[in-house]
């Protein structure tokens, strides 16, 4: 039971001002415009079950409401943090009973899907199936990873976006109307509110009336930047340090680096700084890109990248971070091979396929007379005893594998020298062929 006296005054903003239709929605007009997915489902009048995939603050519980509203529907709300099967069982009981009882059928609304486990997502299965409930789901996770495919079959999957620029604007037009009739926002503080929402309606909300409250405590007739920093104090941006968005802007980082472009590289990099992400994960994603996409083509970024992420344990942040960003640039510009990682996959692959064969006897370990005796290591050829080092003709792999040719050095940085050594000791080998 709530301490605090259920009034208006202790209504939130972003409650206040929830739409109670679609035409009052803000953003999302990829599915809610003319002709677009979810204006036509709305318009036919019938509901079904769904999923809504996408960002904090941007309307999944929102869109679930107008839903049951628009079909004139009894609306359930569950959490998935705090409901279990239990739970599902009793939401599942009501929309029975509204169904006997009142002919109206029950939209079973799950906030936060992807926070149930299989069991009680299997839980929901039947209800779906029979059509006793319309389900809709909303998850800030990829529903191809955090849905069972039982459910995921059944519903539509919408993705929902992030809040642009002008509709946070039209946002704050709504809030003005409902709190800021006396008190003014100049420009810079609105574009720095909107920066700090980082396209999540709800916080641009919660920030507005925390702006609102310091502004009627102090008296304040104009909130200005400055204002906003002493009220407000630090604000990070959003950002999924396990989800989605944190591997997507991974993902990014490393396609800039492998693209050759130290601008991109960079943005990225400083785009997660920002957010909060572990430099030291990123430390050792940025020694993983050096092996994986410089290889040898500059074995020197190798050396870099360790001591960028060696550098980085020692400063720690923020001076540490230089010598990452420093890292990140050289790896962008250096020139790149894959040749050497193919070459491992290929070679593993093969391995993991392949029967178990002997090692020739020229290539065995003698250390014992008895082995000596049987031939170890006999006719072996030292290859420093050879011309140019190398025992031109000489077998290396098991009887039964010809050469399978798995790295092939690039024509670029230092494997142009590599190239050319391999294509040396490839005339070698001819040569011996031909003797």
């Amino acid at each position: 039971m709530s301490l605090l006296p259920m009034t208006e005054n202790f209504t939130p903003l972003a409650e206040a001002l929830r739409p109670k239709s679609i035409g009052e929605l803000v953003g999302q007009t990829h599915l809610f415009g003319e002709g677009k997915p979810l204006a036509l489902a709305f318009q036919s009048g019938k509901p079904h079950s769904m999923i809504l995939w996408g960002p904090p603050g941007v309307g999944k519980t929102t869109i679930a409401r107008l839903a049951a509203t628009t079909f004139d529907c009894e609306f359930i709300p569950l959490s998935a943090v705090l409901a279990g099967v239990k739970e599902i069982r009793q939401a599942v009981e009501m929309a029975e009973n509204n169904l006997q009882q009142f002919n109206r059928h029950t939209i079973l609304f799950v906030d936060e899907i992807h926070r149930f486990n299989k069991a009680q997502q299997d839980a929901l299965l039947p209800f779906v199936e029979s059509g006793l409930v319309s389900f809709i789901g909303a998850t800030t996770e990829n529903p191809s990873f955090e849905v069972n495919s039982a459910l995921l079959s059944r519903s539509q999957v919408y993705v929902l976006q992030s809040l642009r620029e002008s509709e946070l604007l039209e946002l704050l037009h709504k809030a003005k109307e409902h709190l800021f009739q006396d008190i003014e926002i100049d420009a810079a503080a609105q574009q720095a509110l909107i920066n700090l929402a980082d396209g999540d309606g709800r916080r641009f909300l919660n920030l507005l009336e925390q702006v609102h409250q310091a502004a009627q405590l102090s008296k304040a007739q104009v909130i200005t930047e400055d204002f906003l920093n002493n009220c407000l104090g630090s604000s990070q941006r959003r950002f999924d340090k396990a989800g989605d968005y944190f591997y997507d802007q991974i993902s990014a980082l490393h396609k800039s680096v492998r693209g050759s472009n130290p601008d991109a590289a960079l943005y990225w990099f400083c785009r997660m700084i920002d957010g909060g992400a572990d430099a030291k994960y990123l430390a050792r994603r940025i020694v993983r890109m050096a092996w994986e996409d410089i290889g040898l083509a500059d074995p020197r970024a190798m050396q870099l990248a360790n001591d960028a992420a060696t550098t980085y344990e020692r400063l720690g942040s923020p001076e540490g971070e230089l010598a990452l960003a420093e890292a990140l640039i050289y790896l962008a510009a250096a020139p790149k091979s894959n040749a050497a990682y193919k070459a491992y996959n290929q070679a593993k692959a093969f391995v993991a396929a392949d029967k178990t064969r002997d090692v020739p006897v020229h290539l065995r370990n003698a250390p014992t007379k008895l082995m000596k005796e049987l031939g170890h290591g006999k006719e072996y050829r030292y290859a420093h005893d050879e011309p140019h080092a190398y025992a031109a003709g000489e077998t290396y792999l098991p009887e039964g594998i010809a050469d399978p040719h798995w790295y092939q050095a690039t024509d670029r940085g230092l494997e142009i020298k590599i190239r050319e050594k391999m294509a040396f000791l490839k005339s070698l080998d001819d040569a011996k062929k031909k003797e």
